[in-house]
């Protein structure tokens, strides 16, 4: 410990999204998979990790779905101080085998979804600046583990993630036997992309029935201050019962607030859906999807030949 807290101490304090020298060392050295130093979080860190939980918790005690609620308990996450991942895991693997792993940056799609399918969520270490709470470029540990990982603790949810994860390594033996090249990467494109916003309008921006009401589990809501009550009080915003055809063909775009929302009925429906979403991959029903967003990168697709 000795010695790691003496290599920390050479690189500038500061975990703050984008301007982190310990994630850049990181990336230059080509280190996906790291620890998180935790040294290195500044007080200005952890004021922004305070701000966020302090105005987040009436929102989740009014638009949060119950699960996410019993997530955030049995988490013991502490309003005060950014977690040390391993605390996390403490209290998450005994209940669903999930662990939080934590990763330098972006993680390419078939390696995210591998990751799932092994009960692991790679996880963001850095953090937004605390005057700039709603202005997120990319994920922070906020949104991955106040957002993403209290849900982790619902085993049904879990092990629609794990699903998720299957679905990815049947994509992967589906396009290995293509021969030709170019409808290799047509079809392998379609189907990221479908897979994409499935995740998307589900896991990141879903809505759950609670009786009457209509809550949310998408963890890009729930770690919204303002698109959590957005998403449910707007009237600009379209709300409709999930439908497999009309997600998978749906572009979305990241930069607003979503005006298009889908709601499922519980984690089982979600779960069934996913196997719906294999068995239509299996049957060639993903390889022509309407063309827009997402973008997929090059670094994705490899990532799936590769497997």
């Amino acid at each position: 410990m000795a010695t790691i807290n003496k290599e920390l101490s050479s690189i500038p304090i500061g975990l703050t999204t984008t301007e982190s020298p310990f994630i850049e060392e990181a990336k230059r050295a080509g280190q996906l998979y790291i620890q998180q130093p935790y040294p290195l979080y500044s007080d200005e860190n952890q004021d922004a990790w305070r701000k966020l939980f302090a105005r987040m918790r009436p929102r989740w005690e009014k638009y949060a779905n119950q699960h996410f609620m019993g997530g955030i308990s049995q988490l013991c996450l502490d309003p005060e101080h950014i977690p040390h991942l391993e605390d996390v895991n403490k209290f998450l693997e005994p209940l669903t085998r999930f662990k939080a792993k934590a990763v330098s940056g972006y993680v390419p799609a078939y390696m995210f979804f591998d990751c799932l399918r092994n009960r692991e969520f790679p996880t963001t270490i850095t953090i937004r600046r605390s005057d700039k709470l709603d202005y997120l470029p990319e994920p922070d540990i906020f949104h991955d583990i106040a957002g993403h990982v209290p849900m982790h603790t619902d085993p049904a949810f879990a092990d629609t993630l794990v699903r998720f994860g299957e679905c990815a390594q049947t994509a992967a033996s589906l396009v290995a036997s293509i021969k030709d090249e170019d409808e290799k990467i047509h079809h392998l494109t379609s189907i990221i992309k479908a897979m994409a916003r499935f995740f998307w309008f589900t896991i990141e921006f879903g809505l759950m029935k609670e009786k009457e009401d209509l809550k949310v589990y998408g963890s890009g809501l729930l770690s919204s201050y303002g698109e959590i009550a957005h998403c449910v009080e707007s009237p600009l915003v379209q709300r409709y019962p999930i439908q497999l055809e009309w997600v998978i063909n749906q572009y979305f775009e990241i930069d607003h607030y979503q005006p298009l929302l889908f709601w499922v009925d519980s984690f089982d429906h979600l779960f069934s859906l996913v196997d719906e979403l294999e068995k239509w991959m299996k049957a060639g029903k993903l390889e022509n999807v309407s063309p827009g967003e997402p973008a997929i990168s090059e670094a994705d697709l490899k990532s799936f030949l590769a497997a």
